[in-house]
């Protein structure tokens, strides 16, 4: 009997630690990020550079949303398109810019659980969103120029606004998910190896494996890769369908070449930085590895407006006429 009480006492105390433990796991509520241990020695020269970054991102975005809001002859669905397409660059880059300014001027890098989450979830879906536009440009410049004859039959403006809900809703619908799922795990570990938060480098931290966190990436990433060979198709058929026509030759080089450089920018700007997370070697500077994170935050938010901005002729020169008018002013 005395044997029996002990032994479950025993069992009772143990049962009491393994639970005082995992309360110790949950109670983890603030995570470090390591990126920028390296940068103490030019920390100002690296502000002053990122921020003079932003201001030009935000610049360049808000210049050709607001000309495309502001000029209704420019209400067109390739447009209104491009003008998601800045808004979602901005909308990007706000998950990072901000908190990584701060980081430069502080001496200790850490952010909150929540906070950590809510940044994975901006940037990811962020890279969604861009892939769910392109391919509606895509579509865009397949019916305009394979199906010339009923472009204004399926480029309705209801059309356009569902096709625009769906392009934001699906990315923000598979990363709550994704971000749901990895929230409900508890953590091992409180430190990042990178200079902001990803959902995959979060879920490395859980105490315990979960299919779902397996799963629900997987089918991210094979969707969104489906995107890219939509697009890929879609440009197969241009191409050989302009190969026929001048007009049509020349309508592809004006609209169909800055969305194309547009796709590889942002294809290869992820793809680069996913790669390198999955697979790269450590023996890379701290340098290195934090120019391939902000890749996908730095170039396609500042190439893409520029590009269009440039090479849409419209666009162009709406722009040029607005300058021309305030400098005379």
């Amino acid at each position: 009997m005395q044997f029996s009480v002990w032994a479950v006492f025993k069992r009772h105390l143990r049962n009491g630690k393994e639970t005082c433990m995992m309360d110790n796991v949950s109670v983890i509520n603030m995570l470090t990020l390591s990126g920028l241990s390296g940068t103490r020695n030019y920390r100002v020269t690296l502000f002053v550079l990122t921020l003079l970054c932003y201001f030009v991102i935000w610049l360049v975005n808000v210049t050709i949303i607001v000309t495309i809001i502001v000029d209704k002859t420019l209400h067109e669905p390739m447009y209104i398109y491009l003008c998601n397409l800045c808004i979602n660059g901005l909308y990007g880059t706000v998950g990072f810019y901000p908190k990584f300014l701060c980081d430069l001027l502080s001496a200790t890098h850490v952010i909150s659980y929540a906070g950590c989450l809510l940044q994975g979830f901006v940037l990811h879906s962020s890279a969604g969103a861009d892939f769910s536009i392109l391919a509606l440009m895509a579509y865009d410049r397949y019916v305009a120029i394979c199906r010339l004859l009923v472009y204004h039959t399926v480029m309705t403006k209801q059309r356009i606004c569902i096709f625009v809900f769906i392009a934001w809703l699906i990315p923000f619908y598979l990363l709550f998910m994704s971000t749901i799922t990895t929230s409900a795990s508890r953590l091992c570990g409180s430190h990042i190896p990178k200079i902001y938060c990803v959902n995959w480098l979060i879920s490395n931290l859980a105490c315990s494996a979960s299919i779902a966190r397996i799963i629900i990436p997987a089918f991210n990433y094979t969707f969104y890769f489906g995107h890219v060979i939509f697009v890929v198709w879609s440009y197969i058929h241009l191409i050989k369908t302009c190969q026929s026509s001048k007009e049509n030759t020349s309508k592809f080089m004006q609209t169909c070449v800055p969305h194309l450089f547009s796709l590889i920018v942002v294809v290869g700007s992820l793809l680069f930085d996913l790669l390198y997370m999955r697979f790269g070697r450590k023996e890379l500077s701290q340098n290195v590895q934090n120019f391939m994170a902000m890749e996908f935050l730095v170039i396609p938010p500042i190439v893409n407006p520029v590009m269009y901005g440039l090479k849409l002729t419209q666009i162009r020169k709406r722009i040029f006429k607005f300058i021309c008018s305030r400098s005379s002013l």
